[in-house]
C-alpha cells in the first residue's frame, strides 16, 4: 500500500483530473488495515477532511477504485479529540461504577474502552485483536452476568447485542412488540436471525400502544418521544422482574458520563455512545452479522404521521440533527436523511 505522501499526491491527481479545486490535501495520517483490504485516512481538520472525500464523494470514490480496495474511511483528527474526551468521561465513570460491582465483564468494557481511547479510529481492528484477548481472559470460574437487550432490529441495538455478547454480558435479548405499525415483520426477520446467530435468546415482549398510535395519526403529538418512553419501560420492567444486572440500549447521543447510569440496582449501558460509536461504525459492525440498514426513517406509524401531517416532520429533522451535531452522522448522511423525509 502507498504512504502518506503518494496518497496526497494521487488525491491532488484525482481532483484535477475531475475538475476539482487544485488544492494539497492536509493528511495527518494513513492506516492500512491488510485483511480487510481498507485505507483510512486521518486528516487535521474538517476542511481537510471535505479536500478528500470531494463533491459528492467522488475524489473518495476515484481513489479506492485507482487503488482496487475494498473502501476507505476518512475522519478528521479534530473529531477524533472530542471522541477520546467523550470515552475519558464515560471511563472515569465506569471506573466507579466497577469500584462497587466489580465483573470479569465491566473489565472487558474497561478495557475495550482504554484500547478505543488510544485508537478512536480503529473500533474494527481493536474488535478482532480483543476477541482473542478475551478468549484468555474468560478462562477462569467467574460466572458471567446475566444482562437485558433492548433489540429493535435496528442497526444501532443490534451493534448493542453484538458488543455484549463480546464483551460476556450473557445478553438476553428482548424485543417490545407493539404491532406491525410500530414494528414491522422485516424488523422481526432481522431480530430472529441476528439472535439465532448469535445463539443468544430471545423474546417478544407484548406492548399495546394503541392510544399513542391513534392519538398521533390524529396529529395531537410526534409519536417518538412516547413511544420510546414506553418501550424503554417495558423493557426496564421485564429486567427488574428477571433481576438482572444490566440493560443494554442502542442510544448513539447519550455519550460520556451519561452513557451509563442506574435504573434502581440496574445498571443501564448505552454502548454505542459510550464507545462514541459512529453510525457508520455501527452499521459495519451490523452489516457483518448480517444486519442490514434500511431504507428511510423511522417506523411505518412515524412515516405515515409524517405523510398526513406533514409539520410534523421538523421533529424527525431535529433528531436527524441532533445526531450530525454529535458527530455520530456525517453533514452527507444527514442531508440525504432530510431529503428522503420531505
Amino acid at each position: 500500500m502507498e504512504n502518506k505522501e503518494s496518497i496526497i499526491e494521487l488525491i491532488s491527481q484525482i481532483r484535477r483530473d475531475i475538475g476539482h479545486k487544485d488544492i494539497k490535501p492536509d493528511i495527518r495520517d494513513v492506516v492500512w488495515d491488510e485483511a480487510s483490504r481498507e485505507l483510512l485516512i486521518i486528516t487535521s481538520d474538517r476542511p481537510g477532511k471535505s479536500t478528500v472525500i470531494g463533491k459528492g464523494g467522488w475524489v473518495v470514490g476515484r481513489l479506492k477504485e485507482e487503488l482496487k480496495i475494498n473502501s476507505v474511511h476518512v475522519e478528521a483528527y479534530t473529531d477524533l479529540l472530542v471522541r477520546r474526551y467523550r470515552m475519558e468521561l464515560a471511563r472515569d465513570r465506569l471506573d466507579e461504577i466497577r469500584s462497587i460491582s466489580p465483573t470479569l465483564a465491566l473489565t472487558n468494557l474497561a478495557q475495550l474502552l482504554k484500547k478505543r481511547i488510544e485508537k478512536p479510529h480503529a473500533l474494527e481492528s481493536l474488535l478482532e485483536n480483543f476477541k482473542e484477548e478475551l478468549t484468555t481472559q474468560s478462562g477462569g470460574d467467574t460466572q458471567p452476568p446475566v444482562s437485558v437487550v433492548a433489540l429493535s432490529g435496528g442497526v444501532d441495538s443490534s451493534f448493542s447485542l453484538i458488543m455484549a455478547k463480546i464483551l460476556g454480558f450473557q445478553p438476553r435479548a428482548v424485543t417490545v412488540d407493539p404491532g406491525s405499525i410500530i414494528l414491522p415483520g422485516y424488523f422481526k426477520m432481522s431480530v430472529d436471525h441476528l439472535t439465532t446467530k448469535l445463539q443468544v435468546p430471545h423474546e417478544y415482549l407484548p406492548l399495546n400502544l394503541e392510544e399513542v398510535v391513534q392519538e398521533s395519526l390524529k396529529g395531537r403529538y410526534h409519536p417518538c418521544g412516547r413511544c420510546s418512553k414506553l418501550i424503554e419501560d417495558t423493557v426496564l420492567s421485564y429486567a427488574q422482574k428477571m433481576g438482572v444486572g444490566f440493560v443494554f440500549y442502542g442510544d448513539l447521543l447519550s455519550t460520556g458520563a451519561d452513557s451509563l447510569h442506574w435504573e434502581g440496582d440496574i445498571l443501564r449501558i448505552n454502548l454505542p455512545a459510550l464507545l462514541s460509536a459512529t453510525k457508520g461504525e455501527v452499521k459495519r459492525l451490523a452489516h457483518k452479522w448480517g444486519v442490514e440498514k434500511k431504507a428511510g426513517y423511522g417506523c411505518p406509524l412515524l412515516k405515515e404521521v409524517q405523510k398526513k401531517h406533514p409539520s410534523m416532520r421538523r421533529y424527525s429533522i431535529q433528531r436527524i440533527e441532533r445526531e450530525t451535531r454529535a458527530g455520530v452522522l456525517e453533514p452527507g448522511e444527514a442531508l440525504d436523511m432530510i431529503m428522503r423525509l420531505i
